[in-house]
């Protein structure tokens, strides 16, 4: 161990160092912030964490490169910090002449910790870079020459050279010291990491080993597409398709009936993802020659669903019988699906193709299912600029009693826009279709497969089903759906005993809400 004198404490500096840090930036980014402990060197932003790790070393480098090496004056930095090296026991006493416990040169001597998260330079003895697990030694500082003979005429035999410092627990030799090594961290053998996909962990004891690299590899696929800044919607119906493999085989080999329902629910986010993308980019996904698909007014399953219930609601709650009454309950309704308000001009009743308009309304108001600030003509008479607010008390929302609908304040307009435009259709107008017509081409719209057929996967929907939503008796019927067809609305219908058969023409297919494919005949 080196003695130095108590006067010799007057000449020695503390030990510099430098601490260079990697941090997060924030919660959902990969950004990392690059900082040092120099008060001259400015914070810097990088974007990932593997160009903040090469950034970091040769910042580091840098401070290296700029100093002109260790100083042999210097006395350890780690005993400022008191390490376990330079910590006394309860039961030692401090020795008189021996301040600090080193041993050797002082070295330059890099430690990192094992994730890569901070790097630290500093000045100590070769005793506590060789000690402090992980250190790295770059560069030794020749001994001073006051040190050197302070040592020989206090520490060392008279035959030792007085040219380096000497250890207690080795032999006086001619060669000089060299510095020691550092000794490397002691690392265990970890075992490989459990995976994670949706919230589900995957044991790293998971067989088979396939199944277990598909979950992990899917979880990372997931993980990585959340950080995409665009969507890309055919490599998410495929990622969706992915789990929905995986996760049927992972519930069959541990039985877990929760992961047979979040195979289910992977498998509809397939289709829906699917549907999207062929929504967005007007074309198939496979990327055939086939037909292209179909950009529709209401983009999505969800919005169809939606306008489904609307007819649904409308045709067990209408408090007026027939089709004139019942469009214009629907469409009333939509006006105010959300908050059970909203406003109305009179060009929106007069474009409905309705015989008594103000009749109708009268009716309405005087049923208690409509509330007015006027009269019907007042109604008939506003304009856009000056509209009429009414109220249904029905639809109002409430604590103990929710509304009747799922859907928000954006997607009211959406539904409501996407009705308008079919009641309002030029062909419609231009054969003067009946309201009870543009009814029935409503609830044709929300009842066809993809490809326009009448019914999911074209079987066709029941005559009671469709007196039930359009309020047309069998007697009506067929006059209804001619008008349709002179409106080119409809193609080559059949009433087939029980049920209606056909196929929507192919100028209204953007209007038509396409029934899920599992979807049992209606």
């Amino acid at each position: 161990m080196v003695q130095v004198s108590p006067g010799e404490l007057d000449d020695r500096v503390l030990g510099r160092t430098w601490t260079v840090r990697l941090d997060a930036t924030g919660r959902g980014s990969t950004a990392v912030r690059l900082s040092c402990s120099r008060p001259a060197c400015v914070p810097e932003r990088l974007p990932s964490a593997a160009a903040g790790r090469t950034a970091a070393v040769a910042h580091l480098k840098t401070h290296l490169k700029a100093i002109a090496g260790p100083r042999a004056q210097a006395f350890c930095r780690c005993k400022a910090e008191h390490c376990h090296l330079h910590t006394a026991r309860f039961d030692e006493r401090p020795e008189r002449g021996v301040p600090w416990r080193c041993g050797g040169p002082v070295v330059l001597a890099v430690v990192t910790d094992r994730e890569g998260r901070w790097w630290r330079a500093m000045e100590c003895c070769s005793r506590c870079a060789a000690a402090t697990p992980g250190a790295t030694t770059v560069a030794a500082a020749p001994p001073s020459p006051r040190a050197a003979n302070t040592v020989a005429d206090v520490a060392l035999p008279v035959a030792a050279p007085a040219g380096g410092p000497q250890f207690s627990d080795r032999s006086s030799s001619g060669d000089p010291q060299t510095v020691p090594a550092a000794r490397s961290a002691r690392r265990r053998p970890r075992p490989p990491r459990d995976g994670r996909i949706a919230g589900h962990v995957v044991p790293y004891r998971l067989r088979p080993l396939e199944l277990r690299e598909e979950l992990t590899e899917l979880g990372d696929l997931f993980r990585s597409y959340q950080q995409r800044t665009e969507p890309d919607l055919a490599l998410l119906a495929g990622l969706h398709a992915r789990k929905a493999a995986a996760f049927t085989t992972w519930a069959e080999v541990t039985g877990d009936t929760r992961l047979r329902r979040e195979a289910r629910r992977a498998e509809q986010a397939a289709q829906t993802a699917l549907l999207q993308h062929q929504q967005r980019t007007s074309r198939p996904v496979d990327g055939t020659d086939g037909p292209p698909a179909v950009a529709r007014v209401l983009t999505g399953p969800a919005l169809w669903e939606h306008a489904r219930s609307v007819l649904n609601h409308c045709a067990t709650s209408a408090p007026l019988s027939g089709p004139e009454a019942r469009l214009l309950v629907v469409m009333l309704t939509l006006r105010t699906a959300h908050t059970g308000t909203g406003n109305l001009v009179g060009q929106d009743l007069t474009t409905l193709g309705l015989t008594d308009p103000t009749g109708l309304v009268e009716q309405l108001a005087g049923s208690g299912w409509l509330s007015l600030p006027g009269s019907a003509d007042d109604l008939l008479a506003s304009r856009p600029e000056d509209p009429t607010p009414l109220t249904i008390p029905t639809l109002f929302p409430s604590v103990d009693r929710p509304g009747p609908f799922t859907f928000g304040k954006k997607t009211r307009p959406k539904l409501s826009g996407w009705a308008q435009k079919i009641v309002a259709d030029k062909k419609l107008r231009k054969t003067k279709a009946t309201a009870g017509a543009r009814l029935l081409a409503l609830v044709l719209a929300t009842h066809t497969g993809p490809d326009g057929h009448v019914g999911s996967e074209g079987q066709g929907i029941s005559r009671e089903r469709l007196a039930s939503l359009s309020a047309a008796d069998d007697i009506e019927l067929p006059g209804l759906l001619d008008q349709l067809t002179a409106s080119d609305w409809l193609t080559d219908y059949a009433l087939h005993g029980t049920r209606l058969t056909g196929r929507l023409s192919e100028r209204v297919l953007p209007l038509t809400c396409p029934l899920p494919a599992e979807a049992a005949p209606v």
